[in-house]
């Protein structure tokens, strides 16, 4: 007798149900990004830099400022750095999350073998129908079967899920979002202990520059007290101008043991970011290098690539594609699941029968799990599913705003200081020239020790504010960096067998 058609006739409908999948497909969003950031600028045009274009940001940001310590003590703090190696296991718990998910595409066979001593009831069921059967010899029977048996069992069962649905194809590719997510996470930590350090750096730097700025100024102090002096043992200026040099001797002095205090603070919290006891990082820091750090040119680019660059956005972004990618697990969860099952093996109450192929027992067939009721859990999931979407639509929306609000006030703030440090300079030079004819006329005696000493007071107070804003310069480039999204890829983000920080391999 021939086959029914119909299982051929319901095959290309099962193929068509095992493409599908329930649920919203995602749909990356598309933020409204400015054609450049002087459209998106909050302050005065004249802050932000002329150019957009330019080379892109290296993955290794501070080395475009050329300073050997620097890249030291970066070096140091992405093998030691606490966070960065937390934020390199989450990623690697991702990756292994991903490959249990996506286990679930394939077959599941587990092999089973185990020897039982048995015994039947002489009360239980089978007697009954023995009774029933065979009411004349039913108590013979009854005691042989109830005599205690050994029982030798082995062999193994399959079973395989057909995702219908698409259940376990959203699921991985929920998993799949996640990995992207915490490989985002791990470049926003190396972004942030990058940008500590570097701020550490320059900060340790400016102080630095304080100090000697401060000896220079106190030798040169020292010398004008001894030309005082000289003038007054001669009867030329009386002791008022003496006083007056001595104090302004004295106040220098004072600002020593606090910057030399906020040295020592410096290196120590630099230590701290790199993973280095105490003093360890003396002999590398103490000595300030004979040229600061240089200026690198940056050009910010274009605001739609921040949007890629920035980890924090990427993050998001995953975020929400797996929130999406989670309404489609809910949603398959509605629908009934077929499974294939089958099992093969050999029983036998004698052990050297057990191998016989008349031993044999197998089972085949699928079977069918509908949800009929559970009182609304599937669809409150479903419901729940989606609400965490929402938030995380919300949540992108809020981090590519919060995004141009600080490259549009690190572009301001770097903008400001260099003008500022411009005229700084121009006020140095100028400040220096007054000072210079200042002490001339005094020592011509053409006018008194109070021109000299403001010429004197404003000279030096031009020079530490050059050097206050030299520092805050570096500073604010490197906020500027962060913001940006340093040097995070433009592309994918990476790869899968990217390598984990020292000790996590």
């Amino acid at each position: 007798m021939p086959s029914s058609p119909v299982p051929y006739l319901l095959l290309p409908l099962l193929l068509a149900l095992g493409a599908c999948a329930v649920g919203p497909d995602y749909q990356a969003p598309q933020p409204k990004t400015p054609a450049d950031w002087r459209a998106a600028h909050a302050g005065e045009a004249a802050l932000l830099p002329a150019g957009q274009g330019g080379q892109a940001i290296p993955a290794q940001w501070w080395t475009q400022f050329a300073d050997p310590a620097l890249d030291y003590l970066q070096r140091r703090a992405t093998a030691a750095s606490p966070d960065l190696r937390s934020a390199a296991l989450r990623f690697a718990q991702a990756r292994m999350q991903r490959q249990m998910v996506a286990a679930q595409r394939g077959a599941n066979v587990d092999g089973k073998a185990d020897v039982q001593r048995q015994r039947q009831s002489e009360r239980g069921a089978s007697a009954r129908m023995i009774s029933s059967l065979a009411p004349g010899n039913s108590d013979e029977l009854v005691k042989t079967l109830a005599e205690p048996f050994t029982l030798y069992e082995a062999g193994f069962d399959a079973s395989w899920e057909i995702d219908f649905w698409g259940r376990v194809r959203r699921s991985i590719e929920a998993a799949d979002a996640r990995v992207e997510q915490q490989r985002a996470l791990l470049e926003q930590a190396r972004l942030v202990v990058a940008s500590e350090v570097a701020r550490g750096y320059f900060e340790l730097r400016r102080v630095q520059q304080q100090i000697a700025v401060t000896r220079e100024d106190l030798r040169a102090t020292e010398e004008s007290l001894a030309l005082v002096q000289a003038r007054a043992d001669g009867g030329l200026v009386d002791d008022f101008d003496l006083v007056r040099q001595r104090s302004q001797l004295e106040e220098l002095r004072s600002r020593l043991p606090q910057l030399q205090a906020a040295e020592g603070q410096a290196i120590n919290q630099l230590g701290v970011l790199v993973g280095a006891q105490p003093g360890e990082l003396q002999a590398q820091l103490k000595a300030p290098p004979a040229r600061p750090a240089a200026l690198p040119d940056l050009s910010p680019g274009l605001p739609s690539e921040v949007v890629r660059r920035r980890p924090d956005i990427r993050a998001a972004e995953a975020q929400l594609h797996a929130a999406t990618a989670n309404i489609g697990v809910a949603v398959a969860e509605l629908y009934p699941s077929i499974r294939l099952g089958a099992s093969f093996g050999y029983s036998s109450f004698e052990s050297g029968d057990v191998s016989d192929w008349g031993s044999r027992q197998w089972a085949v067939g699928p079977s069918l799990s509908v949800p009929i009721f559970d009182n609304g859990r599937r669809r409150s999931q479903v419901t729940l599913r989606k609400l965490e979407q929402q938030e995380a639509a919300v949540n992108y929306q809020q981090t590519v705003l919060k995004a141009w609000q600080e490259v549009d006030d690190a572009l301001s703030g770097y903008g400001a200081e260099r003008q500022r440090n411009a005229q700084l300079q121009a006020r140095l030079g100028s400040a220096g020239q007054a000072y210079d004819m200042a002490r001339a006329r005094y020592a011509g005696g053409l006018t008194d020790f109070l021109v000299e000493l403001d010429a004197q007071r404003n000279y030096l107070q031009a020079r530490r504010d050059l050097v206050d804003s030299d520092g805050q310069l570096r500073l604010d480039l490197v906020a500027l960096y962060k913001a940006l999204g340093g040097g995070a890829p433009l592309g994918d983000g990476g790869s899968d067998n990217e390598p984990l920080p020292p000790g996590q391999q």
